[in-house]
């Protein structure tokens, strides 16, 4: 469903392409203190994930404008787990590596996301995707990956219960900036179109600085294509921090 309850247009679209979801159970209160005040991390069966995200953007461009050659097609490479703000769930990320200073910086600037230029490489030969990013703005630490995957079996249906359903069926975006101080961010997709996957990871320091260990086989999930829409983030007022 569109989360636009106040009903204004949205500000930017998007297509993700060849997309993989690397998910590693982490224990929660790890998560927790890697968060700020007032974002707590969502659980599920009391299991805690982080997620490496690869694939590809293109037709980045905001709402009535064209795509810009050079500007608005780039490989992403995302950090990411899962939290509650005021209780509503969302996504929150710990990195988003791109090749395109001008869209890291524009999204750093206006959407208040971590994003950070990398070296990256991307092939598709038929269904297999292989991809290697080395992180070369270290603002968040140093952070590479390189490995290969692909779908496998048909597009699934999953349980709205499932795990699947969990870790993406999130129409919200958490993020803070400097000072702290936390903003909710709106997207809108039709439902994911989401296939079991296969993987060979061969490097992966994407949590090495968070503390966090993504070294054994990840639960997997693939996505061909999705069109997505996103709207200005808004900063939240969170509850008051108790004293003593």
């Amino acid at each position: 469903m569109c989360c636009t309850a106040d009903m204004t247009p949205w500000v930017l679209r998007m297509r993700w392409l060849d997309l993989c979801f690397m998910h590693w159970e982490v224990p929660p209160g790890a998560v927790q203190a890697t968060l700020p005040p007032g974002v707590k991390v969502d659980t599920r069966a009391g299991h805690a994930y982080v997620a490496a995200v690869p694939f590809r953007m293109e037709d980045v461009a905001p709402r009535l404008v064209p795509a810009v050659p050079g500007l608005s097609a780039f490989p992403e490479l995302n950090l990411r787990t899962y939290v509650t703000v005021n209780g509503e769930p969302g996504v929150w990320f710990y990195s988003l590596d791109v090749t395109q200073p001008l869209a890291a910086a524009l999204a750093r600037t206006f959407f208040h996301l971590p994003y950070r230029q990398a070296r990256m490489w991307v092939d598709r030969s038929g269904d297999v995707t292989r991809y290697a990013s080395v992180r070369t703005d270290l603002r968040t630490g140093p952070g590479a990956f390189a490995g290969a995957y692909r779908p496998t079996g048909p597009v699934l249906d999953p349980d709205p219960n499932s795990l699947e359903a969990w870790v993406t069926d999130r129409l919200l975006l958490f993020s803070a900036d400097a000072a702290g101080r936390v903003y909710r961010g709106r997207i809108h997709h039709v439902p994911w179109p989401l296939r079991a996957a296969q993987a060979d990871i061969r490097v992966n320091t994407l949590g090495h600085g968070l503390g966090f260990d993504l070294s054994g086989p990840p639960h997997l999930l693939h996505a061909e294509r999705l069109d997505v829409t996103a709207w200005w983030r808004e900063p939240l007022r969170l509850p008051a921090r108790k004293q003593g």
